[in-house]
């Protein structure tokens, strides 16, 4: 047995098609770009304009104190104005919650002022603010809001109060710069330069929010990236209904990064200082000691000048005593920093730059110590002490600090040796001045101290003024490339892309809901579903009448069959509609299957499932062939439903009446056509409780046989081949079975098994035709009888 195969491709449409349904539904793309369009205007009314500012900063990498003025290239080997910067941690740093927390505390960003407009509210900052509202006694976190009303006589009253989204009851009145008592703490109102009295028209909403969730409003509006991978170049995004504020953002924002930096990259200075002025305040009163016993020794022991006697001696020791001077200034300074780097309660102090000590080393190694100290103190500011990178850092400063006490125990062992040889010199001078009393060694010894004394005083004195110096020229480590600026024209929504997006899915929203309802529909919908049927096709009839509802042909479509048959007589003489035309198409392919002889002929209708309008195609068709006066009969074998009986007004005798013998003879049961004088019908007549039992008498035989020698044409409306056996029993006398098959109701899968009832020849001379087809269904078959219309 032959089976249809039908390619999956078939049940897809192609662009064409598509276009084609596109323009049969074009109100629909109207109506849906009518609302889309609507949408997007509405959004653009109710939703305020977002202007967006762009900054861009430099990084200096590696700036020393040389890059402000070259005078200063002598200070530059103090090591106080060496940085070495990575940019990354300054991209990360001046995204930092602290510094945006800073923003917001300077510019009062956490307190918003809007004006109710038609559309949209309106935001009031800088220019177009009358007042100010400053509110105290509040948690940094809860959030407050109310409406104020500017007054005459510098009065406002206070109303719609809420708290932590409660509202708060009471209305409350004071004047300009008076401290007014609220339930959540106290208020300040105050007027600005820009206050004018058209502004006591509008009420101002005051909205306060927590800190937390202004600084987090803020970060989602600051974009801070690198301007290039190999570049040093932050370019710096913040985005604002206002476009002052949003310049204020990222002018502030730079001002408070440039604050801390200075600020930090002073702090080995700061550290600096103290220790030398700590230090001044000792030995100055050391100093003072020791002038005071030398003045007081010579008093009491009237001590002349030694030195003219022992010039000679005096000479050599000296210039030992000289060295031994500087050693020891160097020994103690040593000491010192071996003591505050050993010292675990001072492991987070800076230590003190430009100490003294000769040695490059040990001042290069105090320098990164301080340096990386800085690093760690400012990762444990932002997170804390168990953050790897700072227990990185720790274990490096601990490296650090180990490689600092070897390198200075090594420089006090080498002092220590030359204190020893230059000691063993002056001895020896001293020794030769055996006839000096004891009051000059006495003297000696005492002005080798004060000697001591002085030039570490003032050592410290001349290293204090340098540090001051490094303070005062500390210069930015940024420098602004491009300051905030930005177009006037509104970067969200943009207008254009929003009607676009509109425009687009008003457009695809039916496309979609189009195609996907038309690859869903699993029932016959045209003509070219039933290409791959081999069975001849007599024609296609359009829909006629008024189209059912969108609902209903959705019911339909999804599995709740509801019949869409109409039941008249619509092939009127003459007419050229283009229903008629369909008819008239199909009774000729009928002539051409019947013959030249097409005379007492039977044709037999029916179809698989019930409402696909046999009824419908079985009366308009007769009457075509009565309208070229053939003597046509149409008799309703639907027994059970007498469909075709109701176009007649149901006689109360019929066929059943005759089959069962109640009637003898046929002719009184005719029932003549209104549509035509050729065409008559003889109806069911009283409906039978065994129809399929009727259909077996030997009446039937002989009326067919009467009826063939009497008429042309005998229509025989027939039922479902699927409900009941009926038609299977009448076809033995039908010439040409006509099945019909119903647009938007019989299922696709289905189509097999027609086929086979051709294949098999289980009906005569079977032939196709299809019933209901609508315009939007035009690829499918046959809509080109409007060319004919009326």
């Amino acid at each position: 047995m032959a089976t249809t195969k039908k390619q999956s491709s078939d049940d897809f449409m192609s662009l064409k098609d598509l276009f084609g349904l596109c323009l049969t539904h074009w109100k629909w793309f109207a109506l849906s770009l009518f609302i889309t369009i609507g949408i997007a205007v509405l959004y653009l009314l109710v939703t305020p304009p977002v202007y967006t500012r762009s900054a861009s900063i430099l990084i200096k990498e590696d700036s020393k104190g040389s890059s402000v003025s070259s005078d200063l290239n002598a200070f530059s080997e103090m090591g106080l104005f060496n940085t070495n910067t990575n940019v990354n941690n300054e991209l990360i740093s001046i995204q930092s919650p602290a510094m945006i927390l800073e923003v917001v505390k300077r510019l009062n960003l956490h307190v918003n002022y809007t004006v109710s407009g038609l559309m949209r509210d309106r935001t009031l900052y800088g220019y177009n603010l009358p007042v100010t509202a400053t509110i105290d006694g509040m948690a940094d976190n809860d959030g407050a809001s109310f409406t104020l009303q500017l007054g005459p006589d510098n009065r406002y009253t206070i109303s719609d109060l809420t708290l932590r989204d409660e509202d708060v009851d009471g209305t409350f009145q004071g004047t300009f710069g008076d401290t007014l008592t609220i339930p959540f703490g106290t208020l300040v109102v105050a007027t600005t330069p820009y206050y004018t009295k058209e502004a006591e028209a509008d009420p101002i909403h005051v909205t306060r929010s927590g800190l937390i969730n202004s600084i987090t409003a803020c970060q989602k509006k600051l974009t801070a990236a690198l301007n290039d991978d190999k570049a040093t170049i932050i370019d710096l995004t913040y985005r604002d209904v206002s476009i002052q504020r949003a310049e204020e953002f990222l002018n502030t924002l730079i001002a408070i990064y440039n604050e801390n930096w200075v600020k930090d990259k002073n702090q080995i200075a700061v550290s600096t200082s103290q220790f030398i002025n700590e230090r001044l305040s000792v030995i100055e009163d050391e100093l003072s000691n020791v002038d005071s016993d030398i003045s007081t020794y010579k008093s009491e022991n009237l001590i002349p000048d030694v030195e003219s006697a022992s010039a000679m001696y005096m000479q050599e020791a000296s210039a030992a005593n000289a060295q031994i001077v500087n050693l020891n200034n160097q020994l103690y300074m040593a000491r010192y920093i071996r003591n505050a780097v050993t010292d675990n309660s001072r492991s987070s102090q800076l230590l003190p730059a430009n100490s003294g000590i000769n040695n490059a080393t040990i001042e290069q190694q105090i320098a990164t110590y301080n340096q990386q100290l800085l690093q760690r103190n400012s990762l444990v500011a932002n997170s804390s002490e168990q953050n790897p990178l700072v227990q990185d850092l720790d274990a490096q400063l601990n490296q650090q600090r180990g490689a600092i006490i070897s390198s200075i125990d090594n420089q006090i062992s080498s002092l220590n040796a030359q204190v020893r040889g230059y000691g063993a010199s002056a001895a020896a001078s001293t020794s030769r001045i055996a006839s000096n009393p004891t009051q000059a060694q006495y003297l000696l010894s005492v002005e080798r101290q004060q000697s001591v004394k002085e030039q570490l005083y003032l050592f410290l004195l001349q290293k204090r003024e340098e540090n001051e110096l490094s303070q005062a020229f500390t210069a930015y480590n940024t420098r602004i490339v491009t300051p905030p600026m930005g177009s006037l024209l509104p970067t969200s929504p943009v207008r254009r892309n929003v009607l676009l997006v509109a425009i687009a899915l008003g457009l695809l929203i039916p496309l979609v809901l189009l195609f996907i309802r038309e690859n869903l529909n699993s029932r016959v919908r045209g003509r070219k579903d039933l290409e791959d049927l081999t069975a001849p096709f007599v024609g296609e009839i359009p829909h006629y009448g008024k189209k059912p509802s969108l609902w209903k042909r959705i019911s339909n479509l999804f599995g709740k069959k509801e019949e869409l048959t109409e039941y008249q007589v619509v092939v009127k003489p003459g007419s050229r509609n283009y229903i008629n035309e369909a008819f008239r198409v199909a009774r000729t392919n009928l002539e051409f299957m019947l013959g030249e002889e097409n005379r007492h002929r039977v044709i037999m209708l029916t179809s698989s499932n019930p409402g696909s309008g046999k009824t419908f195609i079985t009366m308009n068709l007769a009457t075509t062939f009565a309208i070229k006066d053939k003597k046509v009969v149409a008799i309703d074998f639907d027994m059970r439903r007498a469909s075709l009986s109701t176009l007649v007004n149901n006689p109360e005798t019929g066929i059943s009446d005759y089959l069962n013998g109640k009637v003898t003879d046929w002719h009184t049961l005719i029932t003549q056509s209104e549509s035509s004088g050729h065409l008559d019908v003889i109806p069911v007549g009283t409906l039978p409780p065994n129809p399929t039992e009727l259909l077996f008498t030997s009446r039937l035989e002989q009326l067919m046989a009467e009826l063939r020698s009497e008429y042309d044409l005998i229509f025989l409306d027939c039922p479902p081949v699927e409900i009941v056996a009926d038609s299977s029993i009448i076809s033995r006398w039908a010439d040409i079975t006509l099945f019909v098959i119903r647009a938007e109701l019989l299922e696709r899968d289905m189509l097999p098994v027609i086929q086979s009832y051709y294949d098999d020849k289980k009906f005569h001379n079977m032939s196709l035709l299809l019933n209901g087809t609508y315009v939007a269904h035009s690829r499918y078959g046959y809509h080109h009888y409007g060319s004919y219309g009326y």
